[in-house]
């Protein structure tokens, strides 16, 4: 079976030239660097040049919780649906890293195959409640695309324009029609069927992308909102098969993963595991690679 990865990445050339190599030919790699990454002209064609990478852009501007990472990878996913090959459909960033082999992540979704994975929770969720549970999202206008809120006064731009919306009770209208909401995380694995539905809900109903423009983190609604008010819904399986640590650690949340998380991470049934960030992550990622290969070594002598 051949898979299709979707990777959104911004830095770190080196990281996303290995997560590359790991995989290998089962996966199909296309990839979408930040417009404002550092990621120089040439490290992206030799990125381009790899044997399993099919699609390369930088079309995009991304700014964390900016629609722009939705568009992303919108735009990966017509690309990768093109491939009749491809299978299944995997979400992840240049930060993430394969914690099985490609044969046994090939094997598992052989042996699921029709099955879909994401995670999903339907509006109002309790988990977003500082954000109303989701609402705050999509009922008010969010500028991430236009200020960087990673920054001190891009946030503060960012805050005081919602807070001067529910000061004056400003409330963006839904069209007739509008779906019940879901949300969940950005990463999951959705069979070639699933893909197939999103992207021609996509062609057919312009004007939900189009509802999403200014929506915080909208790659964490749109795609949830298709597939659970689909014929999908009912084969999803609340799973996103990566291996991720919410707290905060390492200077970020959720943790930037280190040795401390290997047991767990040999222990888990994750396909995936993020985030892993440099230099903070260096030894694990060794380790993993070194595991990796051992597996792909002991498959071949049988």
């Amino acid at each position: 079976m051949q898979h299709a990865l979707l990777i959104t990445a911004y830095k770190n050339y080196d990281q996303i030239a290995d997560l590359i190599d790991t995989v290998g030919d089962k996966f199909r790699c296309y990839i979408h660097i930040d417009k404002k990454s550092k990621i120089t002209r040439s490290e992206i064609e030799t990125l381009a040049g790899k044997s399993n990478v099919d699609f390369i852009s930088q079309k995009y501007k991304v700014n964390w919780g900016g629609v722009a990472h939705l568009k992303a990878f919108i735009l990966l996913i017509n690309e990768a649906f093109k491939d009749e090959r491809n299978k299944y459909f995997h979400t992840i960033t240049g930060q993430d890293f394969p914690i099985k082999t490609p044969d046994e992540i090939d094997l598992f979704f052989s042996q699921n195959h029709g099955k879909e994975y994401m995670e999903y929770n339907k509006l109002p969720y309790s988990s977003w409640e500082m954000e109303q549970g989701g609402y705050e999202r999509v009922d008010y206008y969010s500028f991430c695309d236009l200020f960087n809120r990673r920054s001190f006064w891009g946030r503060a731009a960012i805050k005081s324009i919602l807070l001067m919306q529910k000061k004056l009770h400003l409330k963006r209208s839904y069209y007739s029609g509008f779906p019940a909401l879901y949300g969940g995380s950005t990463y999951w694995s959705l069979s070639r069927e699933c893909i197939g539905y999103v992207i021609n809900y996509i062609s057919q109903n312009p004007r939900f992308l189009k509802r999403f423009d200014y929506t915080f983190c909208a790659e964490e609604i749109f795609f949830q909102t298709i597939v659970m008010d689909s014929p999908f819904g009912d084969k999803v399986i609340k799973d996103t098969l990566r291996f991720i640590v919410w707290e905060k650690r390492n200077g970020n949340y959720p943790a930037n993963l280190d040795l401390s998380d290997e047991k767990a991470i040999s222990e888990s049934d994750a396909i995936f595991a993020r985030k892993f960030e440099i230099p903070v992550s260096i030894a694990l990622l060794e380790n993993i690679k070194k595991k990796l290969k051992e597996k792909r070594k002991g498959s071949e002598n049988l």
